[in-house]
């Protein structure tokens, strides 16, 4: 499970590929159902996130992956 900051739109996630943990920013105002491929800011290999924001907003659910 990804970390919060004190900005409730940074999580601190793992890269699946080097493990190195990364800041991304997701908001709820982007969609209650967001997928998106970003490379890694350590290893540059594609990243798949898949992010759910429940009830509307707040604390979004964070899926890491690699993408294909």
């Amino acid at each position: 499970m990804p970390t919060v900051n004190e900005k409730e739109s940074d999580y601190l996630v793992s890269c699946p590929y080097c493990w190195e943990q990364i800041w991304m920013e997701f908001f709820p105002e982007d969609g209650s159902h967001q997928e998106t491929v970003v490379d890694c800011e350590v290893c540059c290999n594609p990243i798949l996130y898949t992010v759910s924001f429940a009830g509307g907003g707040g604390q979004a659910r964070v899926r890491v992956d690699k993408a294909q």
